[in-house]
């Protein structure tokens, strides 16, 4: 990377903010992060309440080789900033049929079970990984790893040759379905792609590469939770020089010559160069004047965004077994869900759903005696979540956690929720959507917002809507890319 002889104003103290000014300081830059809350990490956040912990947003460390290359490139190892525990099983399905399944940490192990659901499953399941792990290489060191500043960087002849190698064109259903045709093991194999804001119909089988991180690199936790990520890579910036100013938020952009003139919490400055740790959309209709908007309101409207979510946190007084450090709760036939969520956008009458119990692992997130269970159902973003909507989603949870796993309903000493608004208001995010522009196959690579803004010289984004997308430890690469492409520009 080019050394940065600049100051620069990092807008946003997510993963993405944060990443981006460690890669910045530590090419030289001056930069000063401004976060509107008053704690970091934005919606991979945490919260205490009545004695227990929160992650707040994402809760699965996947992809353990991505943090090790980002603390190895400023000569630090992930062992020096948290301790990391691989969860085994790595998580435990409930069917609502009354099946259950556990997903050992070790692909052999699973294999083996497969086979009680169809013939020959644990031989497709081999040949299934393969494929898997050859897409992971190829697709991250080719295609997310490299910083590629424009679509002339994408036009390369080994390039495209690599591309034409990757599963494109198909969904992923279709991929999955050439392997396996019990709808339960599909179901294992596509899950994930929530995590990617998508469903299994409209992304590209080039996802298949999240098996290998599941099923090869498996599932892990930071102890602490995903806050000890985020004090690490805080530690991290000011180590480097970064001045984080938290509880300031940014109420608007203009660009000028000379830089980026930044209004803040009543103050205002130039910065030669701004990067926005926020939507683009959101950066566009907010803090922009109009004639610096590089696409109109019609063009952020018609993007397919990631679902939104109904997020319950509950302390819970006693044991919650058969729940897991990760659980899953998946109707048989989960189509009906999808369809709420992409189709014909509604509040779930049988939902899929997930359950985070990290106190399993963990004892720091709840007294003794406790446990601190958080739960996530998907759902379409736009939808409106009064607090009767919001009451019903409740009861629905409750009611089905009861009768497929465990009753916490007479247990809970601790609660709250949130919602599609409090995405909406607390972090920006278009719709109210949980995770960013979903990866279906017109918004994934190239075709994903650019770092640089071009109505607006000397602003870049980065983060889950931009390249090269969604996830904690796809939002770290992101911040090496927009460092590079200030880089390249100072």
């Amino acid at each position: 990377m080019n050394r940065i002889d600049e100051a620069v104003t990092v807008v946003g103290g997510g993963i993405g903010g944060l990443s981006t000014a460690c890669y910045l300081a530590d090419a030289g830059a001056d930069v000063t992060l401004l976060e509107q809350h008053e704690d970091l990490g934005g919606v991979a956040g945490s919260f205490e309440m009545d004695g227990f912990r929160f992650d707040s947003g994402p809760s699965w460390y996947l992809m353990p080789e991505v943090f090790e290359r980002f603390f190895g490139h400023f000569g630090h190892s992930v062992d020096e900033a948290y301790d990391l525990e691989r969860l085994d099983p790595s998580y435990r399905i409930f069917w609502t049929d009354g099946d259950r399944l556990d997903v050992p940490a070790d692909p052999e192990a699973l294999a083996s079970k497969l086979e009680a659901y169809e013939d020959g499953a644990a031989d497709a399941f081999h040949r299934y990984l393969t494929h898997a792990e050859e897409v992971y290489e190829l697709a991250m060191e080719r295609f997310v790893y490299p910083f590629r500043s424009g679509w002339t960087d994408w036009i390369d002849t080994d390039l495209l040759r690599s591309a034409r190698a990757l599963p494109l064109l198909r969904s992923m259903d279709h991929h999955v379905q050439t392997y396996f045709e019990h709808p339960k093991l599909r179901q294992l194999m596509e899950y994930k792609l929530v995590f990617l804001g998508g469903s299994p119909y409209n992304t590209p089988a080039l996802y298949t590469l999240m098996s290998h991180v599941d099923f090869n690199q498996g599932v892990w936790h930071p102890m602490g939770g995903m806050q000890s990520l985020v004090d690490a890579l805080a530690e991290l910036a000011e180590a480097l020089g970064v001045t984080l100013k938290t509880g300031t938020p940014v109420n608007g952009l203009r660009a000028q010559t000379g830089g980026v003139h930044v209004s803040a919490n009543g103050q205002s400055h130039m910065a030669p160069r701004v990067v926005a740790n926020a939507p683009p959309a959101h950066v566009e209709r907010t803090l922009l004047p109009p004639n610096q908007r590089d696409y109109d309101d019609a063009y952020w409207d018609e993007k397919t965004y990631g679902p939104s979510a109904y997020l319950l946190y509950l302390g819970v007084e006693g044991d919650v077994d058969p729940l897991r450090h990760h659980s899953l709760v998946l109707p048989p036939d989960w189509d009906p869900h999808f369809e709420q969520i992409f189709d014909d956008p509604s509040w779930p009458d049988d939902p899929a759903y997930y359950i985070h119990v990290p106190s399993k692992t963990d004892p720091s997130f709840a007294p003794d005696g406790h446990h601190s269970v958080f739960v996530l159902v998907p759902i379409a973003p736009g939808l409106r979540d009064n607090d009767a909507r919001r009451a019903k989603m409740r009861e629905i949870v409750l009611d089905d956690l009861a009768e497929h796993a465990v009753d916490l309903r007479d247990r809970i000493v601790a609660e709250a929720d949130a919602c599609v608004s409090d995405f909406a208001e607390g972090f920006g995010h278009p719709q109210g959507n949980a995770l960013g522009l979903a990866h279906t196959l017109t918004q994934t690579g190239p075709l994903r917002p650019a770092h640089r803004a071009t109505e607006a010289p000397g602003l870049y984004y980065v983060g889950a809507d931009t390249q090269p997308g969604v996830g904690v430890p796809i939002c770290l690469i992101s911040g090496e890319h927009a460092a590079r492409a200030v880089a390249a520009d100072a």
